[in-house]
């Protein structure tokens, strides 16, 4: 299910990543007084009152930049209108309004977009005198937080949820949802449109919900299907800052609803720092994944080309270590329709369901041949397994002590049952519980 996104907007040093930690619960974004720290974009989910929902860090609106003062500001607002569901605009409550406040508030206004105005540092008596001030930007009434201190947190998220509005159930279709994900001019748009071409379907391009992603739905092998085509990530020294800033928000909407990733990889160039970070957002969202090595035919070959390839991505990506393979070519079908048959058999297995018994079976051998480790005289002890659900499954241990269990024989208990069960391109989690 597409979850709802927070942004955080505003300009520099008004306390961004600091309320973004504190409603992640993480310490992702880093945080130092100092305008600008934050240059990359980050996102992690968030949780409240069981409702789940991504938080967008951004780096501040910062009128010093080459650019001219308005198109900067007006670029980078508008990107975030577009793509979030709830925009929290932040000011600083210590230093009170200043004109770049009053440039994103009209735009604000103008997008009618749910925005919560967001005072921060309101952390005494004398900077709660400046509140009224605020009123002014008519973004309604302005909520009062310490993202530093906690003050306030929860009437935010509350004022959050009820801009997402009501929940929508999850619902399932039959068609697979393939995301093609990487770096750009790795050859995704063109392997669609090869995709398309070749089976000679009907294709109706419906842009999504953002301007970065065509959803095209095709048939193959009374399969159906629907293909997102993402914009890829770029090195920093070349994103168009005021364009691209807020480009994460697409890539996780097409990952979140997709059943697939399928990360393509440019056979010339290698495993880059972009495909890793495009790789890992996929990753994070428990989502069953193909690695395909895009423009094979460029490269010249020998008997070991193939597998000194293999070896160096797996190098690269060792948390990628299920996901299958194969060496494609867009522009000349080269193994495309070995990629439809994997994504197929991949979308399969991330549904595979173990029965109980069976899964005990396995695990009850795994430990014969390999006893759980002790610490100070007391060994761990597995009761037994079950599998609680799948897309990703997820399989619960029940244990006497999970602080017994280190995560190489944790590691170890799931390489028994991949062994036994072909999970091709699907995580699996593994969950302990103390009985």
């Amino acid at each position: 299910m597409d979850r709802p996104v927070i942004c955080i907007l505003g300009r520099p040093n008004v306390g961004k990543s600091t309320l973004f930690n504190t409603i992640t619960g993480s310490k992702i974004s880093i945080t130092e007084d100092t305008p600008g720290v934050t240059r990359d974009r980050i996102y992690a989910k968030g949780n409240w009152l069981g409702r789940e929902f991504t938080v967008i860090d951004t780096g501040g609106l910062d009128p010093n930049s080459e650019e001219p003062f308005m198109p900067h500001i007006v670029s980078q607002a508008e990107v975030a209108i577009e793509n979030a569901t709830v925009i929290l605009f932040v000011v600083d409550g210590k230093d009170g309004i200043s004109s770049i406040d009053e440039e994103i508030a009209e735009i604000l206004r103008r997008s009618k977009k749910p925005t919560i105005l967001t005072v921060n540092k309101m952390d005494s008596k004398q900077t709660s005198e400046n509140l009224y001030d605020f009123y002014s930007l008519g973004l309604g009434e302005p909520i009062v937080i310490s993202a530093e201190q906690g003050r306030g947190i929860g009437d935010l998220l509350d004022a959050c949820i009820e801009g997402f509005g009501p929940e929508e159930e999850e619902t399932y279709s039959d068609e697979i949802k393939v995301a093609f994900i990487g770096k750009p001019n790795a050859g995704k748009s063109s392997l669609v449109n090869h995709i398309l071409g070749e089976k000679r379907s009907i294709v109706t391009n419906i842009p999504g919900t953002t301007r970065d992603s065509i959803h095209s739905f095709f048939e193959y092998e009374d399969t159906e299907y629907v293909l997102i085509d993402t914009a890829g990530l770029r090195k920093r020294k070349k994103i168009n800052e005021n364009i691209e800033r807020y480009s994460v928000v697409r890539t996780l909407r097409s990952i979140e609803i997709a059943d697939v990733c399928v990360l393509l990889v440019d056979a010339e160039e290698g495993i880059s720092e972009q495909d890793s970070k495009i790789a890992g957002y996929a990753h994070d969202n428990n989502k069953a994944m193909i690695i395909a090595v895009n423009k094979w035919d460029l490269i010249e070959k020998d008997n070991h080309t193939m597998k000194n390839f293999e070896n160096s991505i797996r190098r690269e990506l060792p948390f990628l270590s299920y996901a299958p393979m194969i060496f494609i070519s867009a522009l000349t079908g080269q193994r495309v329709d070995k990629l439809l048959k994997m994504i197929h058999v991949v979308n399969n297995n991330y549904s595979m369901r173990i029965q109980t018994g069976v899964l005990n079976d396995i695990l009850n051998r795994a430990v014969l041949m390999n006893q759980p480790p002790s610490d100070k005289g007391k060994r761990g002890k597995l009761y037994y397994g079950s599998q609680v659900s799948t897309r990703p499954p997820k399989i619960a241990l029940s244990v006497n002590d999970k602080e017994l269990f280190h995560f190489t024989y944790v590691r170890y208990l799931e390489n028994q049952i991949r062994a036994a069960y072909r999970f091709d391109g699907v995580p699996i989690i593994m969950e302990l519980r103390n009985r």
